[in-house]
């Protein structure tokens, strides 16, 4: 009778990608926890099983096939004892560069050291036995499939890269007797390409470049995705921290963070999404709904934030887009022209906002003097900048890569010490600011500073509508430890007054609109002044977080307001004491 495929998804998923990878070969040693493994594979066609008592002589004899063949071969013991056995096998296999996969199976890591039975530490192995090592859990949710479909695709492309070697997995069972599966379901293939490599074909419809944090582009790299762009009607979707000034390059996180009412856009559908550089902090073109994601980086690495990753390309971003620059056709830059129009219709659309960072933001983006260098503080700073376009002289960076509160200021200093004949600007929050404030002290601090603190006396982060501390009903309670509200003078108006002044810096302030309409002008002054600058804007994160919400609703509002004038306000108040609201 034949025996169909294990309902155990982590084993389907190594099946299903060693199919599509063409590995075939597999030496088989008994036992009972790689059962779900053996059996699944000893009666499909597509595997050549070969059986090896001796797990030391099954490894060598995979050596022998893999040396022969110049192929991947695929191990699998149980996880006791028997596993040692490969050591010998796969020590050779990595000073000679052999491709094998072992495989060993085990009951799972929470096991280890209760005096089980057959349970050993399969955490660890010795350096030379293995390139990669990784566990595989059982799949309990799309997050362990999801994880699981990465694990499987980085073994198997480690054991041809960079001259290849053996990987090993650690694979968890749990004895399931269900062989019913006839037919595997297609899991994911991610695709390695380096320039030696066959390039895929471009897929046919709107392609998308996403800059993350990018380190500065060169005048013939900049040039290079300009002419990608051109040859195959692409766009280029920035934030501030993408360093991307070209052609084609357009600040997409107001519309990517809009919600209902733009379901009808192809806009924000692209075909494929080609991502270069590295962490973003605009997690909302994250939102951008691709079939196809590309990643492009010399790390060469599987980073899969979009879940939906096909290919990576180990090579430099211009290999690249040379490349497809070459074989495409120039065109019409429709999809970029699209994009604008989208982008300007949505800003048009922007009401009043309340007094807040978004709204500083919107005031004083465009003002930001030519030629100057501006630091964001992560999350609400980032963010609030983010829906406003800068000049595109103006270079603007922030601390992503850790992702902390701490440092903001700091790194801003760091890099106005390299050119004192330049304007520097820091916007952060309270929080981050009176983290890393210390370092205005330092003696190297020039004249060349200007740094805007927003004032709202917490993290107003864990304050804003969309947070879980608010979506889980604890704003009442969130400044007490959630936000960290109440500290550094609680708001004072005279604590950063006194202190910056002591050192040396011009202070300026402001409370409302009015209050910072009247003092901005001083700190966005074109030419370097006698002191840095620090000016302390304060709000409140009611406000901080309703200017969020209109800002991620604004065809909502649109509607909304369309509503009300059809039907007038009193209907609405009619109806909401009828439904009770």
């Amino acid at each position: 009778m034949r025996t169909y495929y294990t309902d155990e998804k982590n084993v389907q998923v190594i099946i299903s990608l060693l199919k599509q990878n063409n590995i075939k070969r597999v030496v088989a040693s008994p036992g009972s926890t790689n059962i779900t493994f053996v059996a699944s594979i000893q009666d499909d066609p597509f595997f050549e099983v070969y059986s090896s008592v001796d797990e030391r002589s099954a490894a060598y004899m995979a050596c022998g096939i893999a040396a022969e063949t110049d192929e991947p071969v695929v191990l699998s013991c149980t996880g006791a004892t028997a596993s040692r056995n490969y050591f010998p096998g796969l020590t050779e296999a990595f000073y000679r560069k052999l491709p094998i996969l072992s495989i060993t199976s085990h009951q799972g890591a929470s096991k280890i050291g209760h005096n089980i039975a057959q349970i050993l530490d399969v955490s660890v192995m010795p350096k030379d036995t293995a390139k990669l090592v990784i566990d595989l859990p059982v799949i309990k949710d799309e997050d362990d499939l999801w994880d699981c479909e990465i694990k499987v695709n980085k073994a198997i492309l480690e054991l041809k890269r960079h001259g290849g070697g053996p990987v090993h997995i650690n694979l968890t069972t749990k004895y399931s007797l269900n062989y019913n599966v006839k037919e595997l379901p297609n899991y994911r293939k991610i695709d390695r390409v380096t320039s030696k490599d066959i390039f895929p074909d471009l897929p046919v419809g709107y392609v998308a470049i996403f800059i993350s944090s990018h380190k500065k582009f060169s005048i013939d790299e900049t040039l290079s995705i300009e002419t990608f762009c051109e040859k195959n009607n692409a766009v280029v979707f920035c934030d501030h921290t993408s360093g991307y000034f070209g052609k084609y390059s357009i600040n997409f996180s107001l519309e990517a963070i809009q919600g209902s009412g733009r379901e009808d856009k192809p806009q924000l559908f692209p075909e494929l999404l080609i991502q270069i550089g590295e962490i973003t902090g605009d997690y909302y073109t994250l939102n951008i709904k691709s079939k196809n994601v590309w990643r492009v980086n010399e790390d060469g690495e599987i980073k899969d934030q979009y879940r939906k990753l096909t290919h990576v390309f180990e090579m430099p971003e211009k290999v690249f887009f040379d490349y497809y620059s070459k074989i495409g056709k120039k065109t019409e830059s429709s999809y970029y022209e699209e994009c604008l129009k989208l982008l300007k219709k949505t800003r048009e659309l922007i009401n009043e906002l309340p007094f807040s960072n978004i709204w500083i933001a919107s005031n004083l983006a465009n003002k930001i003097p030519n030629n100057s260098v501006i630091h964001f503080a992560i999350l609400n700073s980032l963010r609030s900048w983010n829906f406003f376009d800068l000049p595109n002289s103006v270079r603007s960076y922030s601390n992503v890569g850790g992702f902390g509160i701490d440092g903001c200021v700091s790194s801003l200093i760091g890099a106005s010490l390299v050119n004192k004949s330049k304007l520097y600007f820091c916007i952060t929050g309270d929080l981050a600011f009176f983290y890393d404030m210390n370092v205005l002290g330092n003696r190297h601090v020039g004249n060349n500073l200007r740094i805007l603190v927003v004032n709202n006396g917490k993290g107003t982060e864990f304050r804003h509508n969309s947070n879980f501390a608010t979506l889980a009903g604890l704003a009442e309670t969130a400044d007490n430890f959630i936000a960290a509200g109440y500290h550094f003078g609680n708001k004072s108006s005279l604590l950063l007054k006194n202190y910056s002044e002591n050192l040396g810096f011009e202070y300026l302030t402001a409370s409302n609109k009015e209050e910072f309409m009247n003092v901005y002008n001083r700190f966005v002054f074109a030419d370097i002044t006698s002191k840095s600058m620090l000016f302390e804007v304060f709000t409140n994160s009611e406000e901080e977080s309703d200017a969020l919400q209109m800002i991620r609703t604004i065809y909502q509002s649109k509607t909304a307001k369309m509503v009300k004038d059809v039907i007038g306000k009193n209907t609405i108040n009619i109806l909401k004491k009828k439904l009770g609201k």
